[in-house]
Formats: C-alpha cells, sequence, structure tokens
C-alpha cells in the first residue's frame, strides 16, 4: 500500500516498506522510495524505514533496548545496498513482494547481489519471508513505468 500510495501521489518512486515490532505487530516506521525527492541514492524505502524506526527506538540497533524482536516488510526484495543495511539493523526477520526479476523486468537495477543472500540472512537469525502479495507489488512497478515515473539506475552496463 504505501509503495501505491507514493506513486499516485507521485512523491517518489514504487517502492515501500515498514518496520514492525513483531510482539505487537505495532509499526515502528514507515518509508517510502525518496530517492529522487530527496537526490540521494541511499534513500530507499528500505533504508528511509530502519531509519525512522532507529529514531524511534533511539538506538541505530533496533535489537539494542528492544525487548521484542522486529521485523521489515518490503515490497520489494532488497537491492544490493540494502542488503547490506538490512543485517545491520537487527531486524529479526524480512517479508517481501515482488522478487529481485520483477523489479528488472521493469527496468530497475538491483545491482550486484550475492546469489545466496537469503542463506546469509537466515545463517545470521533472520527469517525470510517472499512472494507475499507479489501480483499486488509487480502491479505497482509496472503502474509506476506504465506512468512514465523516472526509472533510475536502469540497466547500467557493469564495466
Amino acid at each position: 500500500e504505501l509503495s501505491r500510495r507514493n506513486v499516485a501521489e507521485r512523491t517518489g518512486g514504487p517502492f515501500g516498506a515498514a518496520v514492525f515490532d513483531l510482539k505487537t505487530c505495532r509499526p515502528l516506521a514507515l518509508g517510502v522510495n525518496r530517492v529522487v525527492s530527496s537526490t540521494s541514492a541511499a534513500a530507499h524505502a528500505e533504508v528511509v524505514a530502519i531509519c525512522l524506526a532507529g529514531q524511534a527506538l533511539g538506538n541505530f540497533d533496533l535489537t539494542e533496548g528492544n525487548e521484542d524482536p522486529t521485523e521489515l516488510v518490503t515490497s520489494c526484495s532488497p537491492c544490493a545496498m540494502c542488503l547490506g543495511a538490512i543485517p545491520w539493523s537487527g531486524v529479526s526477520r524480512v517479508v517481501i513482494g515482488a522478487r529481485e526479476e520483477d523489479a528488472r523486468a521493469v527496468g530497475f537495477d538491483e545491482g550486484n547481489r550475492p546469489s545466496d543472500w537469503v542463506e546469509g540472512f537466515q545463517r545470521r537469525g533472520i527469517e525470510v519471508v517472499e512472494d507475499v502479495l507479489r501480483a499486488e507489488a509487480v502491479a505497482v512497478l509496472q503502474d509506476y513505468v506504465g506512468g512514465g515515473g523516472l526509472v533510475y539506475n536502469s540497466s547500467k552496463t557493469e564495466g
């Protein structure tokens, strides 16, 4: 829903994320893609949500001083940059809508991601749940591109 609203309101790209307290299901922070509007390549929805959750909890480590585990829910499989930020955040679970290939199909370049990233997260104790509302998440990506949305960092050739 966050990604759809971000596209509908033309406030950013087709990506949304939220951090939840797993025990209470209470949202700690909501994040949307702000790359273009903030002129920051790092303002991906996952990073925005993680940063805001840290501010809400008063710590960069979402487990520090927080008795309850946290969950990151994201509209699309994390890009290479977000894959680095997630383990450092302290989240216990990542729930994903669209897959990497769905983002690539509409032109987004997700970077050089390790093929075994799910296993890497699991070794760190981070559960990964994929394909939750995938069709709906893919529709947001397609609607964004179909509506003329800017596809930034699109399929640049690695050199």
